[in-house]
This record gives structure tokens, C-alpha cells and sequence, in this order.
């Protein structure tokens, strides 16, 4: 009954985030907490000493502080896909909150399921994946190398091209027509 309750989901990737340019996916980040209660004093000095350098060190995350009388403090992360993530973080310490706002930072919003399998492709291949060595001589396998191995695939190597045969016949023929004309061949310019 267990497994029912916790939602199942494959391995995903918010907008193929990885792939290429990172794009962190924390749009908005509320810090809600009293200005004068015990509970807060682990947000008010998060706010103090570190607000700074996380606002300058991403620049991409929009910071509101909500101070709230007499209420318990709460972290609130809203995401690209329109996600909000609530944590309440009544009595934690300065190192504590820290580590709340990395977590909210790093998470791609979507919500946490159990995974059905460690992975997952959009186009499943019946032929397998792609080497290098997919289509080369078995013989290959246990080459060691550096070892000279002919390649069947290589070109025959010719005295000369098709191009220098064709302007020595071309050649031959002008000669010929300049014997026939009466002309010495040692007057012909090469």
C-alpha cells in the first residue's frame, strides 16, 4: 500500500536542463519571518551575512523578505513551472538556513516521486547505442595497438592519378599531331 501512495514518475529533466546551457529553475524566493521572535533568529541572520552574497552570486533568483509578527518563519521557492515549495524553518540556526536556500536553489521544482527506473530516453532504440566500433573488423577487439591493421575501406594507392593520365594522353595526342604536320618533335614546347 506503501508504494501506492508515493507517486511514481521516470528519471526527467525540466526542459532538457544539462543538455546545454544550465538555466536554474528557482524564479522567486520569499523569506517570511518575525523581526522579533526567538524562532526567526536563525533567518534574521541569514539575512544579515549571507543575503548578499547569494543575491549577488545568482542573479537570476528574485529575493523578497515578508517580515510577519508573531509568525512562524517559512521559506517559499516558486519555480519556472509555476511550482511553489514551502519549508518551515521554525528554529533552525544560521547554517541550517543556508543550506535550505542552496536546497531550494538546486531543485528543478518538479515534485519528488519515486523513480519507476534509474532511467530514461524519449526515443528508445531496438538496435542499441552507437559505438565507434559498431561496423569495424572484429579483428579489432583484440588488436593491440599501435598495430599496423589494413582497413578495407582505404583507398588503393596509384602511380598516378586519373587526372595526369588523361593530360598525358592529351599530350601524346598533341605530339602526334605535330609529327604528322612535318613539324620535329624537338620544336613541340612541353
Amino acid at each position: 500500500m506503501a508504494s501506492r501512495a508515493i507517486p511514481s514518475d521516470f528519471v526527467k529533466s525540466v526542459l532538457q536542463n544539462g543538455v546545454g546551457r544550465h538555466i536554474c529553475q528557482l524564479q522567486r524566493l520569499t523569506l517570511k519571518f518575525c523581526k522579533e521572535s526567538g524562532t526567526s533568529r536563525g533567518v534574521r541572520d541569514f539575512i544579515e551575512n549571507h543575503l548578499i552574497d547569494f543575491t549577488r552570486s545568482n542573479p537570476g533568483i528574485v529575493v523578497y523578505l515578508k517580515p510577519r509578527r508573531h509568525r512562524t518563519p517559512y521559506l517559499v521557492g516558486e519555480y519556472l513551472n509555476t511550482e511553489s515549495v514551502y519549508l518551515n524553518v521554525h528554529k533552525n540556526d544560521q547554517e541550517e538556513v543556508c543550506k535550505w536556500v542552496e536546497h531550494l536553489r538546486t531543485r528543478s521544482g518538479e515534485p519528488i516521486v519515486r523513480l519507476r527506473k534509474k532511467w530514461f530516453t524519449n526515443n528508445p532504440s531496438i538496435q542499441g547505442i552507437w559505438t565507434p566500433f559498431t561496423n569495424k573488423d572484429t579483428r579489432w577487439n583484440i588488436a593491440q595497438f599501435p598495430e599496423l591493421v589494413e582497413d578495407e575501406h582505404k583507398a588503393a594507392e596509384y602511380e598516378s592519378s586519373a587526372t595526369e593520365d588523361i593530360l598525358e594522353m592529351f599530350r601524346q595526342m598533341k605530339n602526334v599531331e605535330v609529327i604528322e604536320e612535318g613539324t620535329l618533335e624537338k620544336d613541340v614546347p612541353k
